[in-house]
């Protein structure tokens, strides 16, 4: 009963978050907070799942433009990484996006950069293009560098692109973590917690394309390894819950 009641619910809420975003994008197409709107809506929708969402950020949190590296899960990021997405900021997205019924077509008009990994030639274009967004418009980008989700299986190993493109623009890399969302089911009545923590930023000036796979290797222990803190911290939460009730 449960799963169908929030089914219907999730169902009712992004369709008035579609409609109603798109309207908006339709006013002001590709604008630069069109991806932040659509995330405040989107992160809302945690508790109607049973998900008590905590964000984390530094407390010497830039405002510059960056590169920000979230690890990718399952579709529930869609309701917990949208709660830290911060003003200026758009994401990077497979291409194919652009074909699904009526997502795709909000994706790209929220302002969202579209890639071709298929097409080496075309992909390299893209992140030149991003590259020169991040400069010229003062934009934040949110990649997810594991290129997949890991479905409860840790953080997967990175591909190259987000860290070429940080160094091509010369924009720090902001590690941004989210434990484990593996246990979630729309049919489990408290979801526990999911902790959500933006790290310190990774400079990248000074360094060129021969400092990729060096600069991928650290940013990947440093994200690991706060991963495992973050999941063992969000479990003791659970834990002392379920005691409390």
């Amino acid at each position: 009963m449960l799963l169908i009641v929030r089914s219907l619910l999730l169902a009712v809420m992004l369709l008035l978050a579609f409609v109603v975003g798109s309207l908006a994008c339709l006013v002001r197409p590709r604008h630069r907070d069109n991806v932040h709107m659509f995330a405040r809506w989107f992160a809302a929708v945690a508790p109607v799942l049973g998900i008590k969402v905590i964000v984390r950020r530094p407390e010497s949190a830039s405002h510059e433009p960056c590169i920000y590296l979230a690890n990718h899960q399952n579709n529930f990021d869609m309701f917990t990484h949208t709660a830290a997405v911060p003003k200026g900021t758009v994401s990077l997205g497979k291409k194919s996006i652009a074909w699904m019924p009526l997502f795709g077509q909000i994706y790209w008009l929220s302002g969202n950069i579209l890639i071709d990994r298929k097409n080496r030639n075309r992909a390299f274009e893209t992140m030149a293009e991003t590259v020169r967004k991040i400069k010229e418009k003062c934009l934040s980008v949110w990649i997810f560098p594991e290129g997949t989700r890991s479905r409860g299986r840790g953080l997967l190993p990175f591909k190259a692109g987000a860290f070429h493109t940080a160094i091509a623009a010369g924009a720090p890399l902001v590690p941004v973590l989210a434990s484990n969302q593996s246990h979630i089911k729309l049919n489990r009545w408290n979801n526990g917690v999911v902790i959500i923590e933006m790290m310190e930023p990774v400079e990248t000036k000074g360094l060129d394309k021969s400092n990729v796979k060096e600069l991928s290797e650290r940013v990947h222990q440093v994200m690991s390894a706060k991963l495992e803190q973050l999941n063992r911290e969000a479990a003791a939460l659970m834990a002392n819950t379920r005691l409390a009730n």
